[in-house]
């Protein structure tokens, strides 16, 4: 596995490198590109950094098929949806067809449709060598408590789940979340954390450093393929 960490001084540098990075990714890709992303603060300097000119005329769209790492269950207009917060900030300023975008359906209910979600990853996706579906690139972010996705310390579904996506409830709030597992997660070809914040540098110094593997981002490990870390300053502070 290939790990690679890249710093930058501010939030909004880190954003235009990424889409400078995303732009020459996906254009490499002669069919399809599969990418699983993410929601938060971070990842939404980064979506309206791809909102703008030159990206949302240059990045190949028409390519690429969207789906998400996790979704809270609430209706796509909540302001905590993961996929309203993508629409608002990127999909309404690109064109991209319906088609391409799959949405985790959050209104609806949470065990059925990450069946549903499941079993549309496995019919569109590219098959890995092992026989499981394969992203091109998933876009991660890391809680304070060490989560990544909606998949939260001593979870059920972190431990015990091997499928596609499952279930997961916020430790603190209680507030049921649809996921993609580690399994699938880990059998991506790239696989990109974009950490900033000062108060994210304790936890993500201890997880590139090894010295707590019990964290669920600690485990994200792509089996074949790279891991790659976007960090501003002040999340790299200790490392």
């Amino acid at each position: 596995m290939e790990n690679r960490i890249r710093m930058f001084d501010s939030p909004q540098i880190l954003a235009m490198n990424l889409a400078e990075e995303f732009k020459k990714e996906v254009s490499q890709s002669k069919d399809n590109f599969y990418l699983a992303i993410s929601g938060g603060s971070t990842p939404k300097i980064f979506f309206k950094e791809l909102a703008k000119t030159p990206f949302k005329e240059e990045v190949a769209w028409l390519h690429l098929q969207i789906f998400w790492c996790d979704e809270r269950c609430v209706p796509p207009d909540d302001s905590d949806s993961n996929y309203g917060m993508t629409k608002e900030n990127l999909l309404d300023h690109i064109r991209i067809s319906a088609e391409n975008i799959h949405r985790i359906k959050g209104e609806a209910h949470p065990e059925k449709e990450a069946v549903y979600y499941s079993k549309e990853i496995d019919k569109l996706l590219p098959k890995a060598k092992n026989n499981f579906p394969q992203f091109d690139w998933v876009l991660l972010g890391i809680g304070a408590d060490g989560h990544t996705a909606s998949l939260f310390p001593n979870s059920e579904l972190l431990y015990s789940c091997s499928n596609i996506a499952g279930v997961a409830e916020h430790p603190v709030t209680g507030q049921k979340r649809i996921s993609l597992t580690e399994k699938i997660i880990n059998n991506s070809k790239r696989i990109s954390f974009i950490v900033t914040g000062k108060d994210k540098a304790n936890i993500l110094s201890e997880i590139i450093k090894g010295d707590h593997k019990n964290y669920p981002a600690a485990r994200i490990k792509p089996a074949e393929g790279t891991l790659d870390w976007w960090l501003d300053k002040e999340a790299a502070f200790y490392l």
